[in-house]
């Protein structure tokens, strides 16, 4: 049989749909987007916009496909707790590992299948990868789950509490990535700085991968700020295959708004923590994320927000108006932010962020920087330096090798809107 597969979200569900694909590929289907016989979305609910989105493809893929089996997974499904029109077979965040299974079982009964779970009381679900076939880096999910339930945040309610991948499993699955070719690891999850395993924690897994032969980069995804402590950030001073980019989410750099969403620290910890690690690895790029127009947000908040972005230098902001998700402590907040204002003052954040990255990025013109190229498009290469600056360069430089280029205003390649690692 063939199948297609269509993911929306984060780079957890990446890492998801991989996984299950490799399943397919396993018992024998076949991918096809054309003519596939089962389709599956893997949805997200992180925005009301990510509902709209995951809703409408449902509908467009059944429409555009009215005879394939349509399977819908992830945390949409589960935040809806399966009751979705138009899909043959329903799972939320449990069970994914499953799908042939659950698959053959509808061939056989024609009857929707839906397995939602109580995502409070699960384990890790166990998935492997052992080759990304698409990309030059590869991701390996060590987390799920998060206890930190900010006031605006579903997240806790759909993935659940924090629940790691066993040590061993991971320094397995890297090491037959890296065997299998692939340069960089990118460890991900949902609160990846609450790793834990036989009381073994973060910081004891990148002392571990690090070690790792023909291990060339290791890359966090995103990890919050309370959770850099002095021994990771010692590691990174002193092991270069830690990369020189770290996505630290922010959210506002206003202390009353940072209160009102729950989040754990307030401006003079972050900026503090941010100045330790600079001092630790000085070319060292740190984007964010943040969200603009919560509620209770006056200009007054804004402006506060603003400067200290300016303040903290970051390489990228990535900006997000603030979207109500029903079953939040936020949902009920008042002194809601009128939706033109809310764009006004993303559209700022947007700027300001295209002028520090503009700013970063100029530091390293005229050094040579190794550059891991990842696409070969047209007449060019594309690639990434280890602190995350996008390279354009001829064609002569080849996929998945690493090379030591000199960085000019012709090959860098600045782009606000492109989506973060």
């Amino acid at each position: 049989m063939k199948y297609y597969i269509y993911t929306l979200g984060c780079k957890v569900n990446n890492y998801e749909s991989e996984y299950v694909k490799s399943l397919l590929d396993n018992k024998g289907f076949i991918f096809d987007n054309e003519k596939p016989d089962i389709i599956i979305i893997n949805t997200c609910t992180v925005t009301n916009s990510s509902d709209k989105k995951s809703r409408k493809m449902i509908k467009r893929f059944r429409k555009a496909f009215p005879n394939s089996i349509l399977v819908a997974m992830g945390c949409y499904i589960q935040n809806s707790n399966g009751n979705v029109d138009d899909c043959d077979i329903a799972i939320g965040n449990k069970d994914k590992s499953k799908i042939i299974e659950y698959i053959e079982e509808y061939l056989q009964n024609k009857q929707k299948i839906i397995k939602i779970y109580d995502m409070n009381n699960v384990e890790f679900e166990e998935m492997e990868i052992k080759k990304y076939k698409s990309h030059t880096r590869a991701f390996v999910k060590i987390e799920d789950g998060c206890n930190n339930f900010c006031s605006y945040c579903i997240i806790p309610y759909v993935r659940g509490r924090v629940r790691s991948k066993d040590f061993n499993k991971v320094l397995e699955e890297v090491k037959y990535l890296v065997s299998n070719g692939h340069k960089e690891i990118v460890l991900t999850g949902i609160h990846i700085g609450q790793y834990t395993s036989e009381g073994k924690t973060l910081y004891d897994l990148l002392k571990e991968l690090v070690q790792i032969n023909d291990l060339h980069r290791l890359r966090i995804s995103s990890i919050e700020v309370v959770e850099l402590n002095d021994d990771i950030i010692n590691l990174i001073k002193k092991e270069r295959k830690l990369v020189s980019h770290l996505h630290i989410p922010l959210q506002s750099g206003s202390d009353k708004i940072l209160q009102l969403m729950n989040r754990r620290y307030d401006t003079h910890y972050f900026a503090k923590k941010i100045e330790q690690i600079k001092k630790a690895r000085r070319d060292i790029s740190i984007s964010t994320d943040l969200i603009v127009g919560f509620n209770g947000e006056s200009e007054k908040e804004f402006t506060e927000s603003y400067e200290f972005c300016k303040k903290v230098g970051f390489s990228k902001i990535h900006v997000f108006p603030y979207s109500k998700r029903t079953g939040t402590l936020a949902s009920s907040l008042e002194d809601v932010v009128d939706e033109r204002v809310k764009k006004l003052r993303v559209s700022k954040f947007l700027e300001l962020s295209n002028v520090l990255g503009k700013e970063y990025v100029n530091k390293f013109i005229g050094k040579e920087l190794p550059v891991l190229i990842e696409e070969e498009k047209g007449d060019y290469s594309y690639g990434y330096t280890d602190n995350y600056i996008r390279v354009k360069v001829d064609k002569k430089y080849k996929h998945n090798q690493i090379y030591n280029i000199r960085i000019d205003t012709k090959n860098i390649t600045i782009d606000n809107n492109r989506q973060k690692l």
